[in-house]
């Protein structure tokens, strides 16, 4: 068998299904199979995507084993000569399984791969490729010189803003989103460690390959969804988790050659970096209530209800066939309504089928992504409103639910389809 997949589900099933649906498209004519791991996700994820996906073999964990654990128990029975570690929350083109199968077989001394990734909002997610995370690289990304000087070769390595992201080249940490890697390389060098919970794992595989020897590569030729952090909950246990990792990684790996006054330093700024992003979640945090006007308490009457908002206009492009299906579906949602144009639409449904691949929506969604910069600040407000995107959702045919999630520090969003096509 020449690829393995593993992916690892954790309160993402309709995220997850649309992602299977593209994987399915990926892997035509490729002998592959697919392993989903379930980290007790306690929403029915299995027994609804079962049924679905007969053919993707499911690991049901009792308990949630954390993301470098749950991926190493399907690396146990992966039967691949290649593995790509998948996150549930992405979608893939038609083509990305030959090309990148065929950079790994064609570049020597090749560690892993990572293809180019947008998010749900068509931008470049610049984590695509990452430089290896020196002190020196670690301390521009905690102060935030690499944010101030993201072009620098100087102090924007930790996302190689130096590089033109349109063409391939060396990167020494990969995503974990999407990392094909060679069966040779992992057992050369070990699995995942699973003393890692959630976050940096990738980064610490990604270090033991360069390590080892082998190059790390970022992949420009293919590009896939990447709808960042819909198996996390975005809170500060979220933001602890990620800068207890980040600890992890320095005092695994930076911990010897450092003067100990460096290394307090760093790891100082690790965790101020920590309360200042916990501090900024909890003052965008909405309010849950507000104190009554003088004179209203409890014996006052209850206000009065808000009326419901407008109906969402909703404009569908892509497959005709597609299109036709949930045509009538949004017609009678009651939350949605056709919209007139493209121009006076609240959303855009990107409609997968046999017309209009996932290679096709992803290339739309970029379009739109870019139309949208191009467009002057105020000419898009006038048209659209106060929101600065237009939100975007995806359907794969034979689909049960419409997904789409336009910011990496918002939930996305989920539009269940009450009927299937026949």
């Amino acid at each position: 068998m020449i690829l393995s997949i593993i992916i690892v589900n954790y309160r993402v099933k309709h995220f997850l299904e649309l992602c299977l649906h593209s994987v399915q498209k990926a892997l035509r004519g490729i002998d592959a199979e697919v392993i989903v791991v379930d980290n007790h996700s306690d929403d029915d994820s299995v027994a609804f995507l079962r049924p679905l996906f007969p053919a993707v073999t499911f690991i049901v964990n009792t308990v949630n084993v954390g993301f470098a654990r749950a991926n190493n128990l399907a690396l146990q029975q992966a039967r691949g000569d290649y593995i790509l570690f998948l996150n549930p929350d992405t979608i893939l083109p038609e083509d990305i399984a030959t090309r990148c199968l065929f950079f790994l077989q064609s570049t020597p001394g090749i560690g892993g791969l990572c293809p180019r990734m947008i998010d749900g909002s068509g931008r470049f997610l610049k984590e695509s490729r990452r430089g290896f995370p020196s002190p020196w690289v670690a301390a521009c990304k905690l102060f935030g010189l690499t944010a101030l000087f993201p072009h620098s070769r100087l102090f924007g390595t930790y996302y190689l803003g130096h590089l033109p992201a349109g063409r391939s080249h060396p990167s020494p940490i990969l995503s974990g989103a999407c990392l094909w890697i060679s069966r040779a390389a992992l057992t050369r060098v070990g699995p995942f460690d699973s003393d890692y919970f959630m976050y940096a794992e990738d980064i610490d595989l990604s270090y033991r390959l360069e390590q080892a020897g082998y190059v790390n590569y970022y992949f420009a030729d293919a590009t896939i969804v990447h709808f960042k952090g819909e198996s996390t909950q975005k809170d500060i246990r979220h933001i602890r988790q990620f800068y207890k990792a980040m600890s992890q990684f320095r005092r695994k790996h930076f911990n010897s050659g450092l003067s100990r006054v460096f290394a307090s330093g760093l790891e100082a700024a690790i965790w101020l970096r920590a309360g200042l992003g916990a501090i900024g979640r909890i003052a965008r945090r909405p309010s849950s209530g507000q104190a009554p006007p003088p004179g209203q308490g409890p014996s006052s009457s209850p206000p009065r209800q808000s009326a419901p908002p407008p109906p969402r206009r909703t404009w569908l492009t892509g497959d005709p066939a597609a299109i036709g299906h949930l045509r009538p579906l949004l017609n009678a949602s009651g939350e949605r309504k056709p919209a007139p144009d493209l121009q006076q639409a609240d959303e855009i449904i990107f409609c997968e089928g046999e017309k209009f691949s996932f290679k096709d929506c992803i290339a739309a969604l970029e379009s739109s992504a870019q139309s949208a910069a191009l467009e002057s600040r105020a000419l898009y407000l006038l048209r659209h409103g106060p929101h600065p995107h237009r939100q975007v959702k995806f359907y794969a045919t034979g689909g049960q639910s419409v997904v789409g999630s336009a910011s990496r520090d918002g939930r996305g969003e989920i539009w269940v389809i009450s009927s299937s096509p026949a």
